[in-house]
């Protein structure tokens, strides 16, 4: 009996790690945001949950680890079984505003994670209550410029602190910091007169100003945002400096295979593209822009050094 000989194809020795990634979910995934349901990362996370839940058949949920300027949600990513399930939905603050903070931190911003995908930028906008005097950034600096210490700013998050922080300096005004565990927490007080202003990222500002809550006096973009056309720019307002975007991503554990971290790219990019998922971003201010994994680390890399700056400038402490 002749003795058959069959060669392997190139293809054929890759099918292992193929098969992983196209077989990939087994089970549940787990989206990990820093911040509270409501939050401007949390309600992005949610609309991306639902798609890539019809996409990979399986359930993807959110768990909102929120507190501790999003450390505790760090540390538990950067400790997860290095296998997908489990994502990190963050935003600047982990990932480039805590380094400049924090001497010690249980997680590496660089080392720790695997980059996937950045999901989206979002400026920030200068509000105060819809019933305030203040019909222009101009006006408010005056009356902080008049009353220097007699006033407060609120934010929850650390990167709605450095807006501030950088609105502060360039309009040379003196103001009260007030802490709050988010910044939707903080939107009471200022309607009340606690806070005479806060900064908070477009997806928060646009909830609050659509319902007659708030009014916005500065965007901190050089373009106008088209879902509040009425907003002026920082250079508009007469603050050209005060430029800050925030953004969000998407990292897994570091020593994901590499055929998974692409995977994953690849699905947040169908659900991206998806008319109604698109529609939902949009209304909620979250126009993706997504980049591939290396882009991401060189962003965060660029992003770190000047988030840094405005830190150091700031002289901005945790208490």
């Amino acid at each position: 009996m002749r003795r058959r000989h069959f060669m392997l194809s190139a293809p054929l020795l890759a099918a292992p790690s193929l098969v992983r990634a196209q077989s990939w979910p087994p089970g549940r995934v787990t989206l990990v945001v820093p911040f509270p349901a409501g939050a401007a990362t949390d309600l992005g996370a949610r609309i991306y949950a639902e798609r890539l839940t019809s996409i990979w058949g399986q359930p993807v949920v959110v768990e909102n680890k929120g507190g501790g300027n999003g450390i505790p949600a760090a540390d538990y990513v950067a400790r997860a079984k290095p296998d997908g399930l489990t994502i990190f939905v963050t935003s600047a603050m982990t990932q480039v505003v805590n380094p400049a903070i924090y001497d010690n931190l249980p997680y590496d911003p660089m080392e720790s994670f695997a980059p996937i995908s950045r999901l989206g930028t979002s400026p920030f906008v200068l509000l105060v209550d819809k019933n305030s005097p203040f019909k222009t950034a101009a006006e408010l600096t005056a009356k902080l410029k008049a009353e220097p210490g007699k006033h407060n700013y609120g934010a929850g998050a650390l990167p709605a602190r450095v807006a501030s922080e950088l609105y502060k300096a360039a309009a040379g005004v003196e103001v009260v910091y007030v802490a709050y565990k988010s910044n939707p927490q903080a939107i009471p007080d200022l309607q009340s007169g606690l806070l005479t202003f806060m900064m908070i990222d477009t997806v928060n500002a646009k909830i609050a100003i659509d319902r007659g809550a708030l009014k916005g006096l500065l965007l901190t973009d050089t373009e106008r945002y088209a879902a509040l056309p009425d907003l002026p720019t920082a250079a508009e307002a007469g603050l050209p400096d005060v430029l800050l975007t925030t953004w969000t991503a998407f990292y897994t554990t570091r020593g994901t295979p590499p055929e998974i971290v692409a995977r994953i790219n690849a699905d947040i990019r169908k659900a991206a593209a998806s008319p109604e998922v698109a529609a939902r971003l949009d209304s909620a201010g979250w126009a993706p822009k997504l980049t591939s994994p290396a882009e991401l680390d060189a962003f965060q890399r660029s992003e770190k050094e000047r988030w840094g700056r405005i830190i150091r400038n700031a002289n901005m402490k945790v208490e």
